[in-house]
């Protein structure tokens, strides 16, 4: 009488590599900060306003420290989507003010 437990691993079929989801590639090329023309846009979802910033052609590091500057400096929530930042609340005018102070160009 024998008596076995588990799942049979017959085969060397089996895939155990992780797919690394933190590498994308970054589309177009990457700009200084005072090259960028970065603009605003405002939505509501679920009845509550968010402001985008964006384009961000910089890497993933430094998108991640503006977006901890403002979030610090504005007191408010905030996440990174794509190029574009997201910051909880109707936040344009603060926004450009402290952008201004660190050297980044807005489209007129």
């Amino acid at each position: 009488m024998i008596f076995e437990m588990g799942a049979k691993l017959e085969g060397d079929s089996f895939d155990t590599s992780k797919n690394d989801k933190k590498q994308k590639k970054i589309e177009g090329e990457l700009k200084p900060k005072n090259e960028h023309q970065l603009v605003f846009t405002f939505e509501k979802r679920n009845g509550k306003p968010v402001t985008l910033v964006g384009r961000f052609y910089i890497e993933e590091k430094e998108k991640k420290e503006v977006l901890k500057l403002l979030k610090k400096k504005l007191a408010c929530g905030g996440a990174i989507k794509d190029e574009w930042l997201e910051l909880q609340g109707d936040l344009k005018d603060k926004v450009k003010e402290v952008l201004q102070k660190e050297n980044w160009k807005f489209r007129k």
